[in-house]
This record gives structure tokens, sequence and C-alpha cells, in this order.
């Protein structure tokens, strides 16, 4: 498996290009920004984006999105609770943003446990709410791909518009911390941790 993580936009967000080494089919998670940058590490191992997918539709992490989608006919997925968010500027928050106003219409609604399969792979969708209504965390194999739910040492915010911290709480406490210690937990910003890192150090789940 490829697994490649990209800063992109004004934020560095964490994008990731997850690829599958036979067939070549990838996908792109949170396309931040700088799609440019992305679809030349897609080109340079010649993967093909079959579905992008977003762990939540707030605008530092679709800033790139709609050039993605242009260029490469890919589809987009985000949880059915954040197509409102994508659909409205005010909501995602790209119109209160250093970029453009982002409002596009996903091709794809997710619901938890949906299974994703691209290539050899399947991906695995976690509704993990609370950073918004429809905030998700992606689990391909060994790797977890958290958004904006669990960072390294942190946990997101969950004070804008359909954030809730009961919830924000619950996903991770719930629906996280009882995978696999030694699953890699790779976030929306900043560095990566694991399952069991998280769980001894981590100030919030403690």
């Amino acid at each position: 498996m490829i697994a490649e993580r990209i800063p992109v936009g004004i934020y560095a967000v964490n994008c990731y290009i997850v690829g599958c080494e036979k067939t070549k089919e990838a996908i792109v998670i949170d396309p931040g920004g700088d799609a440019d940058s992305i679809l030349v590490m897609l080109n340079n191992y010649g993967l093909t984006c079959k579905y992008i997918i977003l762990t939540h539709a707030h605008g530092d992490h679709i800033g790139g999105l709609k050039q993605l989608k242009e260029q490469t006919n890919a589809s987009i997925l985000v949880h059915k609770q954040d197509e409102e968010l994508l659909l409205d500027a005010s909501k995602n928050l790209s119109a209160q943003m250093s970029m453009k106003n982002v409002e596009i219409k996903p091709d794809t609604l997710l619901e938890d446990n949906d299974i994703i399969n691209v290539g050899k792979f399947k991906c695995k969708i976690i509704h993990t709410p609370g950073h918004t209504p429809g905030g998700i965390c992606i689990l391909v194999d060994d790797k977890l791909f958290t958004g904006d739910t669990l960072f390294a040492g942190s946990v997101g915010r969950s004070d804008l518009f359909g954030g809730s911290t009961n919830q924000l709480m619950a996903s991770i406490k719930g629906k996280l911390v009882d995978l696999d210690d030694n699953i890699k937990v790779l976030p929306g910003h900043g560095p990566s941790s694991t399952i069991k890192i998280e769980k001894n150090t981590n100030p919030f789940l403690r």
C-alpha cells in the first residue's frame, strides 16, 4: 500500500493519498488546498484517484476539492450529516477563511460502518461526530485517518457549527480507544501517533 501525507493549504492540513500498488487505484483524503501538489504526487506514483473522501466538511479540509474533482473526476464522499456544511460556505467556514468559497454537491453520502473498496484494500468508515455532525475516521489496515477528531496529544474543537463536546468524547472513547493499540493515528493536523500512545498520554483521554 502507498500512503503519503502532504501538508496543504494555508492551515497546513494533512492531506493523505492512499493507493493500491497493484491496481493503481487511490483515494485522496481531505484535499485542503494545493491541488496541483496532490496531482503531482498521484502522477509520481502512477495512481488514479477513484474517491475523494472528506473526514469532515470544514473549509480548511476542502480548499482544493473543486480543482481535484475537475482534474480527476473522482467521486466526492462525505458523511450524510455533513452534506449541509459542504453545500454552504458559511457553515463550512470557507466564507470566513482566506480562500475562495467552497460549495459543492457530494457524489456519495457515507454512513457509519460503510466499506469503500479501493484496489486491493478496504476503507472502513467510522462515524465520529463532535467536531462536526458528520465527522468520520477512516480505517485502512493498520492506519486510522482521524481528521479533526483525534490529534497527537489533543482532540478536535467542538465550538463550531454542529459541534458537541459530549459527542466528540463519546466518539473517541466509544469507537476509537478500543481499536488495536498498534494502529497508527494519522490526524488532520500535526504529527502522527498510535492508539496506545493516545490512551496512555493524551490528557483528554486519561
